[in-house]
């Protein structure tokens, strides 16, 4: 997991050869004003998705993991606390892997949480459970899935 300001991106470029593309993306884009939905940047390979939703009380925010995409997670309004936990230690499975929508939760209580406040992004990999959402107004984001494999 990696946090840091949106407009750090660039600095983690070599992580992985799509985070150029996204990071092209998310410059050209006028991020405010899109309209929830998903936008396709590069197919199933790299794509964006935003949504505007109420926050979640944290008793109800389930960890998730991905096995085939990380995520760029990057808070346009609100504020979104989130949990984190090392997915090696989840053992409590909520809801089976699903491969069509690439997610599985976990009842594990996270190790820590954080707070992002707009501009902040937090980036996770296959590795990192984590419960996003959390928080007590409406949470607007953009999520960038990568594919990995």
């Amino acid at each position: 997991m990696i946090i840091d300001s949106f407009l750090g991106l660039e600095r983690y470029f070599s992580m992985h050869p799509k985070f150029e593309k996204a990071f092209q993306f998310l410059r050209q884009q006028p991020l405010e004003s899109l309209a929830e939905g998903r936008y396709e940047i590069e197919g199933d390979e790299v794509y964006a998705m935003i949504t505007d939703k109420p926050g979640k009380n944290v008793e109800d925010a389930k960890l998730e993991v991905h096995d085939s995409y990380i995520d760029i997670q990057i808070l346009l309004r609100g504020q979104e606390s989130m949990g984190y936990l090392d997915r090696r230690f989840c053992k409590e499975v909520h809801t089976p892997y699903d491969a069509a929508k690439d997610i599985a939760s976990y009842k594990d209580a996270p190790e820590v949480f954080f707070t992002l406040e707009p501009g902040n992004m937090v980036i996770f990999f296959p590795y990192d459970a984590h419960a996003p959402m959390i928080g007590t107004s409406s949470i607007r984001k953009i999520v960038i899935k990568i594919r990995v494999n």
